[in-house]
């Protein structure tokens, strides 16, 4: 989240700060500054928001707006949400990271949740509610340089992935992705109980789940289009049954013909 923060829209101290530490002026460098200020600009957040994962009682507001003995689908207005939001003296933050599915918070909050119910975790991790995955690392500063100089060197060379999909949207892909894949996680031991709760734990959580990915699928799609990829490779990799984006891709490939 770090890597996209100082472009959020209604992040207004942290572009104050860059100015600061940029002299005044970044000038025309400004996407260097960012690479550069980073971590001076972040510092006090990031301070506050470990210590309050350190605190055991965001542990238990995690557990509670799990639904605790009776799961359910983490909530944007839960109680560790909205603490996320008063620590960094942010209310928009805590709204804006329950959309980031799968992203440090929430995984971490699902480690918790899962430790609570005496349930396993992913392969590799298990249930280290500290483990971060690869991209939610921060990228070194020596890595986003090169990166910012060969695309300085070959600009919209179109050819890869990473260089025609804007970073946002990348992002937002990787969010869905591992939003379902976490949601999955809990469905763990869920297989114990009345068939009553068993079977609301299950279709609850697959049901959503399934909206995550297909929330993932449609922004694929659209990037692939946009990159350049053919629509009708683009439908039949998907295998799009008929329907709003099926149509549109249709649309697309016409008025490409014409």
């Amino acid at each position: 989240m770090v890597g996209t923060a100082l472009k959020w829209e209604s992040e207004t101290i942290w572009p104050r700060r860059l100015h600061h530490v940029a002299g005044g002026n970044a000038g025309g460098d400004l996407e260097r500054w960012r690479i550069v200020g980073r971590d001076a600009v972040v510092f006090p957040e990031a301070v506050a928001v470990a210590e309050m994962l350190l605190d055991p009682a965001m542990a238990e507001l995690a557990w509670r707006d799990s639904g605790a003995g009776r799961p359910r689908p983490l909530s944007p207005d839960g109680a560790v949400f909205r603490s996320l939001g008063e620590r960094v003296g942010r209310d928009w933050l805590g709204p804006l990271a329950a959309t980031d599915h799968g992203g440090p918070l929430t995984s971490w909050m699902g480690s918790v949740i899962r430790i609570r119910r005496g349930a396993g975790g992913p392969p590799g991790y298990d249930n280290d509610p500290w483990w971060l995955r690869k991209e939610h690392q921060p990228a070194t500063m020596a890595g986003q340089l090169r990166v910012l100089g060969k695309e300085k060197k070959a600009p919209g060379s179109g050819t890869m992935w990473r260089s025609t999909v804007p970073a946002e949207q990348r992002a937002q892909i990787t969010s869905l992705v591992n939003g379902a894949e976490e949601q999955l996680i809990q469905l763990r031991g869920a297989q114990t109980g009345s068939s009553a709760d068993v079977a609301q734990h299950l279709l609850r959580l697959l049901r959503y789940s399934a909206d995550l990915l297909d929330k993932a699928l449609q922004h694929t799609v659209v990037a692939a289009v946009n990159a350049g990829v053919p629509p009708q490779d683009v439908a039949q990799w998907a295998k799009l049954p008929p329907g709003p984006l099926a149509d549109a891709l249709n649309a697309y490939q016409d008025a490409g013909e014409g």
